[in-house]
């Protein structure tokens, strides 16, 4: 794993409530596909793209759970995010990347746009889509 060319900052999005310090790991389940332990940890170097990820994050949860944004200091080296780079998309458009190490959460932020009602719905029925397909995770 060699580190991309990014250097931040960086962004995670989540259900999850966090604190400064915190470490965010390897090895949880996917959000997308319970059953698949994770290798690495996601995050981005857009804001509202972790937003996006937080979102769906909380959706998944369910029980009125609340996406958080927090700014991340990665604490290793890191790559592009092979699900949605090269293989799917030309480059890394979307500054999307992966690392095997903790990331550090720096702080939360709270100036990412949140979806529409509307937009939600559409993603929800991505998701939906994206489970009944069994879709392929790199992991």
């Amino acid at each position: 794993m060699s580190g991309a060319l990014e250097t931040g900052p960086f962004f995670h999005g989540t259900a999850a409530p966090l604190e400064p310090g915190a470490l965010l790991t390897a090895g949880r389940p996917s959000n997308y596909r319970p059953e698949v332990v994770m290798n690495h940890v996601y995050f981005t170097a857009l804001r509202d793209g972790a937003g996006l990820a937080a979102e769906l994050a909380a959706e998944l949860v369910g029980g009125g759970a609340e996406p958080h944004v927090y700014e991340v200091e990665p604490t290793g080296q890191f790559e592009d995010d092979p699900n949605v780079t090269d293989k799917k998309f030309p480059g890394n458009p979307t500054r999307s990347f992966r690392t095997r190490e903790p990331l550090r959460v720096v702080t939360e932020v709270h100036d990412w746009t949140r979806l529409t009602p509307e937009a939600l719905r559409t993603w929800r029925e991505r998701l939906a889509a994206l489970s009944a397909s069994r879709a392929e995770i790199i992991n």
